[in-house]
């Protein structure tokens, strides 16, 4: 659905943390949970990621660059009622569930 462009543009929003995160192609969420640039669009990878609207098209949202962000596909599976609710965020260098602290 997204080009590379575009894919890269949401990526680039993401949280930077660290130069050897960068070399090693991870940065963080909105909720912070890890991701990994090159797991973008996968469910089955523990630091996978995917494009979320802020604003949902539903209500109104575009597929404006302003209206997207990248998000661990978990945190994204989760959303209700249209608001951001950590479901996944990490511990050191590790995913975890928020609910439990149980890692990924």
């Amino acid at each position: 659905m997204w080009d590379e462009e575009t894919i890269d543009a949401v990526w680039n929003k993401a949280e930077w943390c660290s130069l050897e995160n960068e070399r090693n192609g991870f940065r963080k969420d909105q909720c912070g949970a890890w991701i990994k640039r090159r797991a973008y669009g996968d469910r089955h990878n523990r630091y996978g990621w995917e494009i979320d609207h802020i604003t949902p098209e539903s209500k109104g949202g575009s597929d404006a660059l302003s209206n997207l962000r990248p998000l661990h596909w978990g945190n994204n599976a989760s959303r209700q009622d249209d608001r951001l609710t950590p479901y996944v965020t990490s511990e050191g260098t590790h995913n975890i569930y928020v609910e439990t602290g149980e890692r990924l």
